[in-house]
């Protein structure tokens, strides 16, 4: 398929899902244009597959942002940004996973070696399992029963805080990631019956790897770790701020009246969407490790 007709599907496919998420109130304006923006690049490069990863993505963590909304309503003031994604978080969320999805694309048209080309893909799976296993985290964990532990210390701390987590958020980020496995097998298994004609080379190797469920292996270790480190960067590099109106530590420089908040730890620099986007690129980067040494 020629390069400006998978681009010009994968932008019409991306603005009829940004536009009805905009609509829902699940985007932001500016989500909804980084939703179509790395959305484009992730159809018309990557190809049907990652364009499937995409969407199952977007749709779950839509439905599970809008699962309890009320309940979940008391944490909006300590997290960075509301439950509508903004632009931010749509390039933080997929925007190192739209740069793999080029490079694959580009080394499939130079005909690169298809091993590389292989360990790219896996490297894509293991950046959209990680922000999967995040936002699934997130959404579920914050309605534990149990209250949160810090990732570093153990110590008990409010629901909500930054680098928290419960069994129930860490189970459910591991859903998500194998989530993202089993789709990634799904996908492929369409993609066959779609084309009937010659598979291209990772999916040659997917549908390998696929019959001894090592890709929803791969997503699962991946992801997991993915959203582990995110944790663990919120419980320690991330700028957590103090608000004294509120009297509760917050994600943002600005409390609920409009108040500035005072840093309390963290790099001023490192806020939630540069948390994210580092823990997908090192969850691509332990997914592509894992496939290396599998294949």
């Amino acid at each position: 398929m020629p390069l400006y007709f998978s681009l010009s599907l994968g932008f019409l496919l991306s603005c009829f899902i940004g536009i009805v998420a905009y609509l829902r109130g699940s985007l932001t304006r500016g989500g909804m244009f980084g939703a179509i923006l790395t959305g484009t690049l992730i159809f018309g490069f990557g190809g049907f597959v990652p364009g499937w990863l995409l969407v199952a993505f977007f749709v779950s963590s839509t439905l599970l942002s809008n699962y309890r909304a009320r309940a979940k309503a008391q944490f909006n003031e300590k997290f960075q940004k509301g439950a509508r994604r903004d632009f931010g978080q749509a390039l933080a969320n997929g925007g190192w996973a739209a740069f793999l999805a080029i490079a694959y694309g580009i080394a499939e048209a130079n005909h690169v070696d298809e091993r590389a080309r292989a360990l790219l893909f896996a490297a894509f799976v293991g950046a959209i399992a990680t922000v999967t296993a995040d936002t699934w985290a997130t959404e579920i964990g914050v309605l534990s029963t149990r209250a949160p532990r810090m990732i570093t210390t153990g110590r008990i701390v409010p629901a909500g805080t930054s680098g928290a987590i419960t069994w129930l958020g860490t189970f459910t980020a591991l859903l998500g990631a194998a989530f993202i496995g089993a789709m990634a097998n799904v996908g492929t298994v369409l993609q066959v019956v779609l084309s009937e004609g010659a598979l291209p080379a990772w999916s040659r190797v997917l549908t390998a790897l696929a019959s001894g469920q090592f890709v929803v292996l791969v997503a699962s270790v991946s992801g997991l770790l993915g959203a582990l480190l995110d944790s663990l960067l919120g419980a320690t590099a991330q700028a957590i701020y103090f608000s004294e109106y509120d009297e509760r530590q917050t994600e943002k420089k600005f409390d609920s009246q409009g108040n500035p908040t005072r840093r309390v730890r963290g790099w001023e620099w490192l806020d939630n969407d540069w948390v994210n986007f580092f823990a997908s690129v090192f969850g691509s980067a332990v997914a592509a490790g894992l496939s290396f040494f599998i294949l």
